[in-house]
C-alpha cells in the first residue's frame, strides 16, 4: 500500500513513524512550507513531519496552497493508494482528496460528530468532558463530516491540559490508524454516516478565547486554564499587566476566608502550593504564572518576588 502522508506539527509525527514502522511504503509528505523563527525572523524553521521526511529520505513536497493543476500532476506522478491526512493545515480539494485509489483518510482527535474543527482537545476540555477519543474517517469536502471508518474513546483524566491530552490523542491515532489500514486491508472495515444534527464545532482559537472570566464557577475557570495549558496560555490582567496562569484547581474551602466577602478575581491566599482566588462560584487554586515577557514560574516564587500578594486582584 502506497501511502501520500500529509501533516505539519508534531501530533502528525507518531501516526507517520507508525506507518513506517509497520513498514507501510510512504511515497511522499506533503507540509506546510517552513517557516520564520525568531525576533529577526531571518531563521526558516521545518516542521516536525519534514524533519522526519528528511530524516527517512522521502520525498517533501510544500506548496503554498495544496492545488492547481502543477501540483496535481506532481502527486499523479507518485501514483499512491491511499492519502492519510493529520492536521496538514489546509482543507484538500475534492481532485486531491479523490485522487489515490483507496481515497483520503483522516486522523481527527475527537469522537464524530463531536468537535468538528480545528480545535477539538481544547473545546472537549473546555466543556469538561470526561471523555473524547480519536476518529478515522474518510475525508469528503465539507470540513470533518465524512464517514467513521473507526472510533477509539479515552477518559480525560481531571486534571489534564491540552498539552497531556494531545500527546496521548496523538499516539493512540497512530495505533487506531495502523489497525484501521488492516482492516481496510482485508476488506473489514465499515463505514458510517455521521448524524449531521448531533455535530459540534471546534473553531480555531481566537485570543480572547483563553481571557479568564473571574465570575464563572470555579470549575469552569479550571477547565479553561486547562483547555490552553502550554499554549497560547488562559490569561488575565494582574496590576495592568497581562499574565498567563496554569495548574488551576478548584479548591472547596479556606480557612478564615468567606467568599461573600471577597469579589471574584481576589486573592484571598498564598502559600508554597500557590494562590487561592475568589470566583463567581467558590475558590480556585492557581500554581504556576508567566508574567508578560518572562517565563513560567510557580506562584509561591512570584510572591517571594513580590509580584503577587493577598489582596491583589485579577482581571482589572
Amino acid at each position: 500500500m502506497k501511502v501520500l502522508f500529509w501533516g505539519t506539527p508534531e501530533f502528525a509525527a507518531p501516526p507517520l513513524r507508525a506507518l513506517l514502522g509497520e513498514g507501510f511504503e510512504v511515497i511522499g509528505v506533503v507540509t506546510q512550507p517552513d517557516r520564520p523563527k525568531g525576533r529577526s525572523r531571518s531563521q526558516f524553521v521545518p516542521s516536525p513531519i519534514k524533519e522526519i521526511a528528511v530524516e527517512e529520505s522521502i520525498a517533501v513536497f510544500q506548496p503554498e496552497q495544496p492545488r492547481g493543476p502543477e501540483f496535481l500532476e506532481e502527486l499523479r506522478a507518485l501514483d499512491p493508494d491511499i492519502s492519510i491526512v493529520v492536521a496538514y493545515g489546509h482543507i484538500l480539494p475534492r481532485d486531491v482528496i479523490d485522487l489515490p485509489r483507496l481515497g483520503t483518510l483522516n486522523i481527527h482527535a475527537s469522537l464524530l460528530p463531536q468537535w468538528r474543527g480545528a480545535a477539538p482537545i481544547q473545546a472537549a476540555i473546555r466543556a469538561g468532558h470526561t471523555e473524547t477519543g480519536v476518529t478515522i474517517m474518510r475525508m469528503v469536502t465539507r470540513l470533518d463530516a465524512g464517514p467513521i471508518l473507526l472510533q477509539v474513546p479515552t477518559p480525560i483524566v481531571h486534571d489534564e491540559t491540552y498539552g497531556e491530552l494531545q500527546l496521548r490523542l496523538s499516539e493512540l491515532g497512530a495505533l487506531a490508524l495502523i489497525e484501521a489500514l488492516a482492516l481496510l486491508d482485508i476488506g473489514k472495515l465499515t463505514e458510517q454516516p455521521q448524524d449531521d444534527a448531533l455535530a459540534t464545532f471546534a473553531p480555531k482559537i481566537e485570543r480572547e478565547d483563553a481571557r479568564i472570566d473571574w465570575t464563572l464557577p470555579a470549575s469552569d475557570i479550571a477547565c479553561v486554564v486547562r483547555a490552553f495549558d502550554p499554549k497560547p496560555g488562559a490569561f488575565t490582567t494582574l496590576r495592568g499587566t497581562e499574565v498567563k496562569l496554569f495548574g488551576a484547581r478548584p479548591w472547596p474551602h479556606t480557612p478564615g476566608v468567606d467568599a461573600e466577602s471577597s469579589d471574584p478575581g481576589d486573592v484571598v491566599a498564598l502559600d508554597d502550593a500557590g494562590a487561592v482566588v475568589t470566583t463567581g462560584n467558590g475558590f480556585i487554586r492557581i500554581i504556576d504564572a508567566q508574567p508578560s515577557g518572562k517565563r513560567r514560574l510557580s506562584v509561591a516564587d512570584l510572591a517571594r518576588g513580590r509580584g503577587i500578594n493577598v489582596g491583589d486582584r485579577f482581571g482589572t
